[in-house]
C-alpha cells in the first residue's frame, strides 16, 4: 500500500465539475488520480489498476455508491473507501459504513477537510509487505495480514468498520476504552460523538463475535465504555 504522495487514487463521481475539482486539488499534492463517472467505469478501472484509496459518490447514474462499495468489499481488497454524499443523517452514515465505507464526508465540503481525511485513510491502510501477525484473546483471533477474524476456527464476516473496531478492542484487550477513545482511533476525524453510531457498531460486533459462544468477550461498563476480555 502506497501511503505517500504518489498514491493511486480513484474518484468515482458523475458530476464533472466536482470530479475535476477533486482531481485538480489532489494532483497539486502529487497524488495520481483517475476518474470514473459511473459504477461500471469504476469496476473496469478496478479490474486493471490497483488503487490505494477510492473516493466514492453515493449517487451514481447506473448503480448506487453503496452497491459499488459492497461490490468492492466482496473482492479480495481492503482498499480504503471515502464516501461522498449530500445526505448526512446518522442513518445515512450507518448505511455507508455497513456497505464498507471507511469514512464519510457530506457535500458540500471544504477541500482541505477532504485532503485531511485522504491522508488519514492512507496512513491507516495496511501495507502489502506487513508481516503476518495475529492478535488473540481466548478463542478469538485477528489475522492482521489477511485482515480476517476467526473465532474457534470459524471465519467471521466483518465490514471494514467492524474490523477496525475489533482490531482496536483487541489491541487494547483487558483495558476499558471509552466512546471518545473509539471515536478518535476508529472513526479518526470529524466524528460526532453525540450520536449512537459507536454503540450501534459495538452491538453489530457483539452479535457476530459473541452471539454463538457461551464465553462472552465484549463487555459494557456503564458510564465508562467497553472492554474486550475473558470473564
Amino acid at each position: 500500500m502506497n501511503t505517500g504522495q504518489n498514491a493511486q487514487l480513484l474518484v468515482v463521481e458523475d458530476e464533472p465539475k466536482v470530479a475535476t475539482f477533486i482531481k485538480k486539488g489532489l494532483q497539486t499534492q502529487s497524488y495520481s488520480v483517475s476518474i470514473a463517472p459511473t459504477g461500471e467505469d469504476a469496476k473496469s478501472l478496478l479490474a486493471r489498476t490497483r488503487f490505494d484509496l477510492i473516493i466514492l459518490d453515493v449517487n451514481l447514474p447506473d448503480i448506487t455508491g453503496l452497491e459499488l462499495a459492497e461490490y468492492i468489499r466482496n473482492q479480495p481488497s481492503q482498499v480504503p473507501i471515502l464516501m461522498l454524499t449530500a445526505l448526512d443523517t446518522v442513518a445515512d452514515k450507518l448505511l455507508g459504513f455497513e456497505a464498507g465505507a471507511d469514512d464519510y464526508l457530506a457535500k458540500p465540503f471544504d477541500f482541505m477537510e477532504l485532503l485531511a481525511r485522504v491522508k488519514v485513510l492512507l496512513r491507516r491502510a495496511p501495507t502489502v509487505d506487513e508481516p503476518g501477525r495475529l492478535l488473540r484473546v481466548s478463542d478469538l483471533e485477528l489475522d492482521l495480514h489477511e485482515r480476517v477474524a476467526r473465532r474457534n476456527g470459524q471465519t467471521i464476516d466483518l465490514t471494514a468498520r467492524e474490523y477496525a473496531l475489533l482490531e482496536y478492542l483487541m489491541r487494547n484487550a483487558g483495558r476499558v476504552v471509552s466512546r471518545v477513545d473509539i471515536a478518535e482511533h476508529v472513526w479518526d476525524i470529524g466524528f460526532d460523538t453525540g450520536t449512537n453510531v459507536i454503540d450501534v457498531y459495538v452491538s453489530y460486533l457483539r452479535a457476530k463475535i459473541d452471539k454463538d459462544s457461551p464465553n462472552k468477550l465484549i463487555h459494557t461498563l456503564i458510564g465508562m465504555g467497553y472492554v474486550l476480555k475473558e470473564k
